[in-house]
């Protein structure tokens, strides 16, 4: 035993080998990766991809478009970000979008005089109705104690019936409300006017849940519930909360969206956006199972989920194949996110992990 108490803690340190920079185990860093990547593809597919020209006083080329067809994917992916950190899911946002676009377009469409006034007007209109649909939502989980899987599947079901309602099973489109469609495909000293709006949006969310306890009370109770209300917190207010942002995250999804087109399609504005909520929230890093959570990693995925259908355009995937190609790009870049990849970067090039190196070095020492 004396031998082994004379053994220098050095020699039981790893040898020489090199370690990888710690940025390489960060999931954000592997899915600006993939939006490189991508971007790769559509280059080497047509190298005018990146090209950016200069028409009316506004920016114009491919990655432009994908910037602005990626605003809508932003404000649900990180609405469904929150609501995900905290092990629950929000199925009723794409229905949402449909239910807020209805109601902001029926009133304009039946408005008269300052369609400035009319346009902010619908818009507030939407959000109160949205935000009732999140509250909804966030009372049956948080308060009656429902499943969010069956409750918001149930509410997806039922707001998009009422935006059939709402609009009378007819499309609305309108197209005397410049104000609203600035919205949609207007341009702020050159950019892109709904790209600036809502990084802006997602901005001011991540101020309030990150420089306020709202950001640690959501991951807490992601993390174990029953700890969180043994330590103080009120997980069923915290719950109900998320619910109510991603309500009114979904509204502005709706907003852009129907703005970009000028037009509601009750039966299929907002549908399957659901699934690409979900897929923001995994490609941006965030855990389905709950706790720490990434708006930025949320950004940056809807910016690649745009960028994917981009890409599926760009490359004459035919539309059979479309769903095929989408989930294996998104399967590649969960692989490149998970555990298994970035533990290969973080070990020595002898194949050993640095902890696992001194656990067996200090056996070898223990038995000598």
């Amino acid at each position: 035993m004396s031998d082994v108490a004379e053994v220098p803690r050095a020699e039981a340190q790893p040898k020489a080998g090199t370690k990888a920079p710690s940025f390489v185990s960060n999931r954000i860093f592997w899915t600006l990766m993939a939006l490189l990547l991508l971007i790769l593809i559509n280059v080497i597919k047509d190298p005018t991809f990146l090209k950016i020209t200069m028409s009316n006083g506004a920016l114009r080329g491919p990655l432009i478009t994908v910037l602005i067809t990626s605003v809508p994917y932003m404000m649900i992916g990180v609405g469904m970000t929150i609501v995900v950190s905290t092990a629950g899911i929000d199925l009723s946002v794409g229905s949402t979008m449909a239910v807020a676009g209805a109601v902001a377009m029926s009133f304009m469409k039946n408005a008269t005089g300052n369609t400035a006034v009319a346009a902010m007007i619908g818009i507030l209109l939407a959000l109160l109705v949205a935000v009732a649909v999140g509250a909804i939502n966030g009372l049956f989980v948080s308060q009656v104690g429902l499943q969010p899987f069956i409750t918001t599947l149930i509410m997806m079901l039922a707001v998009r019936g009422t935006a059939k309602t709402i609009t009378g099973g007819q499309n609305i489109s309108i197209s005397n409300n410049p104000t609203y469609s600035f919205i949609g495909t207007g341009t702020l000293f050159g950019l892109p006017a709904p790209f600036i709006i809502g990084t802006i949006i997602v901005l001011l969310v991540a101020l309030v849940v990150r420089k306020t306890a709202l950001g640690m009370m959501v991951e807490s109770v992601g993390i174990n519930q029953n700890a969180s209300r043994m330590a103080g917190l009120k997980p069923k207010w915290i719950i109900f909360t998320v619910y109510v942002i991603s309500g009114a995250l979904a509204c502005f999804a709706g907003v852009f969206n129907t703005a970009y087109t000028m037009r509601v399609t009750p039966a299929q504005t907002g549908l399957s956006f659901e699934m690409y909520a979900i897929l923001a929230v995994v490609i941006g890093g965030t855990s389905l199972l709950g706790g720490k959570f990434s708006l930025a990693g949320a950004y940056i995925g809807a910016i690649i989920i745009s960028l994917i259908t981009t890409t599926i355009v760009w490359l004459g995937v035919s539309n059979q194949a479309t769903p095929a190609f989408t989930g294996a790009v998104v399967i590649v870049i969960c692989v490149l996110q998970s555990s298994l990849v970035r533990n290969a970067f973080t070990r020595r090039r002898k194949g050993r992990a640095p902890e696992v190196a001194v656990a067996t070095d200090e056996l070898k020492a223990v038995a000598a």
